[in-house]
């Protein structure tokens, strides 16, 4: 399985998204903002994490004007499988790959620690390997991931069983801690090809680091 990670300018996650990946046995590529195209034997394209631009305006804002946004939908849209984490899930919604925005936290603070997450849905490949109402710990980064989207969106999130994730506390209990609508954490596009979340998965890979519990989520995408 061969999977490129886009890199812009301030991302910091590309290399440990790459290092999560090759970990599980894939073939990984580095694809710079500026590239025109995805290469076509790509099977699974990453916005990773961090701070593209600076986030100066807001958060994954500039990012969608680079040209590799445009590959990015158009490979989306022939059915290839992307993933955005936390700044590349801003990403997602600021080009409309993926409905809702990301607002400031609630509190106005940086938060950065592992959090618990419950799975809501695993009927697509980024969740197959979890079990619905599974509680998963995993690491949180982010001065914008207020998940927000009107009711009418989000009454069509749940009718199309886009609502992949939720925070939680240990217990599957749920514990907010950003503001986000309905405690959402992760969600995908109506064709189940294009998933994004605020938590980090790429970090939860070995029990060392606190948790090992993002390798069953990115294992979902192995021989999808």
């Amino acid at each position: 399985m061969k999977v490129g990670i886009i890199q812009f300018p301030g991302t910091n996650c590309e290399y440990d998204t790459q290092h999560a990946f090759a970990a599980l046995g894939c073939e990984t590529q580095i694809l710079w903002h500026k590239e025109e195209t995805i290469p076509s034997d790509m099977d699974l394209v990453v916005a990773a994490g961090g701070f593209s631009y600076g986030d100066y305006l807001r958060s994954g804002a500039i990012a969608k004007m680079s040209p590799i946004m445009k590959a990015l939908k158009i490979y989306a849209d022939n059915g290839g499988k992307v993933l955005g984490i936390c700044n590349g899930f801003q990403v997602l919604t600021e080009t409309g790959l993926l409905p809702g925005a990301l607002k400031r936290n609630e509190g106005l603070h940086f938060i950065s620690r592992h959090h618990y997450l419950k799975v809501v849905n695993n009927d697509n490949i980024f969740l197959r390997k979890c079990a619905v109402n599974q509680v998963v710990n995993i690491p949180i980064a982010h001065h914008d991931g207020n998940f927000y989207i009107d009711n009418e969106g989000l009454q069509e999130l749940y009718a199309n069983d886009q609502v992949l994730l939720k925070y939680t506390d240990s217990v599957g209990e749920i514990e907010n801690p950003n503001g986000s609508v309905d405690s959402i954490a992760g969600i995908c596009n109506k064709n189940k090809n294009v998933f994004g979340l605020m938590p980090h998965p790429e970090r939860a890979m070995e029990t060392l680091l606190g948790s090992d519990d993002g390798r069953a989520m990115l294992e979902g995408f192995i021989n999808a």
